[in-house]
């Protein structure tokens, strides 16, 4: 009988730095960027608010990976989900090293840091790109959406 397990990470947070898009020697596209998170809480015996950040190293493979490069700024808010990966290697000094990180395998945009007016544009893994032949332009009924920013419960 096997013993089941599990292995999700699920994160929001903001970029700490534009992604690192390379290609592999058999052309497989490779994604790097840090995500920061944080906690706020104020201590039970009272006191001040405090708060503490955390960073992870995020990795994303094949299209994935395209997307997250063509799509993520230094700001930006996404919502990544994935698996805890741990890796040896070694380092220019010849010193064995292990980083954690997090190869994703879904990334959704939720607000670009130049996007003052605070709507979300989706950038989800799942969606196909838009093929050439597509038209553009938004058919006619439904070019003015209602702004519902307001309605928003949190």
């Amino acid at each position: 009988m096997s013993v089941r397990s599990l292995n999700k990470v699920q994160l929001i947070g903001n970029l700490t730095r534009d992604p690192n898009l390379r290609y592999t020697p058999s052309n497989a596209a490779v994604c790097s960027f840090g995500i920061a998170t944080n906690r706020t809480w104020t201590p039970t015996e009272g006191g001040e608010k405090q708060e503490r950040v955390e960073y992870h190293n995020i990795v994303a493979w094949s299209k994935l990976a395209d997307i997250c490069g063509q799509l993520l700024h230094k700001g930006d808010k996404v919502y990544v989900e994935g698996r805890l990966q741990t890796r040896d290697w070694k380092g220019e000094d010849g010193q064995e090293r292990k980083t954690t990180e997090i190869v994703i395998d879904n990334m959704i945009l939720l607000r670009s840091s130049g996007d003052s007016s605070g709507s979300y544009s989706g950038g989800s893994s799942k969606s196909s790109p838009k093929k050439d032949d597509e038209d553009d332009a938004m058919p006619e009924e439904v070019s003015e959406a209602e702004d519902v920013a307001d309605d928003v419960p949190f």
